[in-house]
């Protein structure tokens, strides 16, 4: 029979145990506390309109800014990191024109499903050993990971706005365990950015104005995975072949040349989404992209938000042999769709023969957004 544990110390010797059982690479605590400087900081994010359309960031403000709002009871919390970290640099497919680059995170399995049941088997533990209660969160409440992970000592928040681990760079995924146990705190980690601008550097879209501050408007992840639109003017030839998110700033960071490779299976890249052709890519319709991304982050932004996305690329790649599938795609029921189709074509097809495509489709376009295409990218003379 097990006896309940009511000394701080031995709990949070259980609450270590328990975390590298359930396969977490790093594990940490803080108090709710711990983040004095997070209100201010988001409430300039979101007044400078930096989140984009991403409005439940300023609808959940208090909560999110503040552990203690969100959950009045909790006393302590309990940071967990599981490492992802690619076995290669994911930048080496940007030069693929004819593939699609993943973000690595999504190339398997949805995280938040591979940790949530992890978490609340330590929670539960947590309970049945000391009593009290817990909540556990997964990047699927207003819960500021990043800087409670800062808090906790896991790593740094660099200068790209990611955490920076020293000994897994930036290749982590978070989660939290609140409770109400009272357990004490780990010593807060601090910048060793010093002067590196890599991450900055690297950034093909320029989303960061100031070190430490990201635009998500302008960030590739934001734009393939949350912006619901047609795809930025703007942004499309910096956009390349990334069709959901954008590795390079992690990718860049030196620290990462520390990072251990991600050895457990299920958060292995799966082989088939390593180096997609575009060109599979583009046939799919819906029952064929939830087929294939079946348990995968990307299956969430939906089909044709998705393709919106691998049109885009298929525009910047000069790969002829696109041009079939991408005019199909320029008749899809989907307005989205065909939007960026007219797109990828005008850069695919001789002006000449885009000047006719276009000519014979505009009687027949009602969407406001897709005869706009169209009309952008004839030729001054064909639109005379």
């Amino acid at each position: 029979m097990r006896t309940s544990i009511s000394d701080p110390g031995r709990l949070r010797a259980l609450i270590d145990a328990e975390a590298r059982r359930a396969g977490f690479d790093l594990c940490a605590v803080t108090s709710p506390d711990s983040i004095p400087r997070a209100p201010a900081r988001l409430a300039q994010f979101v007044a400078d309109r930096f989140h984009g359309s991403m409005e439940w960031m300023e609808e959940t403000f208090e909560r999110r800014a503040r552990p203690s709002v969100l959950w009045p009871e909790v006393r302590s919390i309990v940071v967990l990191a599981m490492n992802y970290g690619p076995d290669h640099d994911p930048r080496g497919i940007l030069s693929l024109r004819d593939r699609a680059a993943i973000s690595v995170y999504a190339r398997n399995r949805d995280y938040h499903d591979v940790m949530k049941g992890r978490l609340k088997e330590i929670a539960g533990k947590i309970v049945s050993r000391a009593g009290g209660d817990v909540k556990v969160f997964v990047d699927t409440a207003p819960v500021m990971e990043k800087p409670l992970a800062e808090a906790a000592g896991l790593g740094w928040q660099g200068k790209h706005t990611n955490l920076v681990s020293r000994t897994h760079g930036s290749w982590l995924f978070l989660g939290s365990i609140f409770t109400t146990a009272g357990l004490e705190p780990d010593a807060r980690e601090i910048d060793r950015c010093g002067s590196c601008r890599a991450c900055l550097d690297a950034c093909p879209t320029n989303a960061f104005p100031v070190p430490y501050r990201l635009d998500a408007r302008r960030c590739i992840s934001y734009l393939t995975i949350v912006y619901k639109g047609p795809f930025p003017l703007v942004f499309r030839e910096a956009m390349g072949n990334r069709i959901y998110g954008c590795d390079d700033c992690l990718a860049a960071c030196p620290w990462i040349k520390f990072a251990r490779t991600a050895s457990e299976a299920k958060l292995a890249a799966r082989a088939d989404l390593r180096e997609p052709r575009l060109a599979d890519l583009l046939k799919l319709d819906d029952p064929a992209f939830r087929t294939l991304f079946s348990g995968s982050p990307v299956k969430r932004i939906g089909r044709d938000r998705f393709i919106r996305n691998v049109l885009i690329a298929a525009g910047n790649s000069g790969e002829a042999g696109l041009t079939g599938p991408v005019r199909a795609l320029a008749a899809d029921p989907s307005p989205l769709v065909r939007g960026a189709a007219i797109w990828a074509l005008s850069r695919l097809l001789p002006r000449g023969e885009f000047d006719g495509l276009a000519r014979a489709a505009l009687p027949e376009e009602e969407e406001p957004d897709v005869r706009a295409e169209w009309l952008r990218e004839m030729g001054a003379e064909a639109q005379a």
